[in-house]
């Protein structure tokens, strides 16, 4: 959020009461109803302005998550080419050695496959381990209801 915009929604929340009781003025002078009136007006003054800046915040923080999520993109693509080419590289060098383009791209093909393993297996070891279900809350739920059966008696 710039400076600019927080100094905007600043003007607006300093500005005067909405209603003809301003500060310094006796209350007394004033029935329940028109203060009761002038707090309301003012309350709804005062959400509406919050609900702006937290508007406008939520939004500059949209546009920098947005520009965020490019930039990994573009690095993600990146990566991709990277290994791609390394991918290639390396071919062509075992071509070289081995006098055989379609020896050379199966090597590549079985350490991708060896990779590829590897990570699977690390993800499916790990996925096994996740529990979705929140343990403690649901504790603590069966806690709170029993506090609640207690109460009653």
């Amino acid at each position: 959020m710039t400076e600019r915009d927080v100094s905007a929604v600043r003007v607006e929340q300093t500005g005067s009461s909405s209603g003809p009781i301003g500060a310094g003025t006796d209350v007394r002078q004033h029935s329940v109803g028109e203060l009761v009136k002038e707090v309301t007006q003012d309350l709804t003054k005062l959400f509406n302005q919050e609900l702006a800046l937290a508007k406008l915040e939520m939004s500059n923080e949209a546009k920098k998550a947005g520009k965020t999520a490019g930039a990994y993109a573009g690095a993600g693509v990146a990566g991709y080419f990277l290994v791609l080419f390394a991918s290639l590289t390396l071919m062509f060098a075992l071509a070289s050695l081995f006098d055989s383009f379609v020896w050379a791209a199966l090597a590549v093909t079985v350490l991708w496959a060896i990779v590829g393993a590897v990570l699977y297996s690390k993800a499916k070891k790990t996925a096994a381990q996740l529990n979705p279900k929140p343990e403690m809350t649901v504790q603590t739920l069966k806690e709170d209801a029993q506090w609640a059966k207690t109460r009653k008696s």
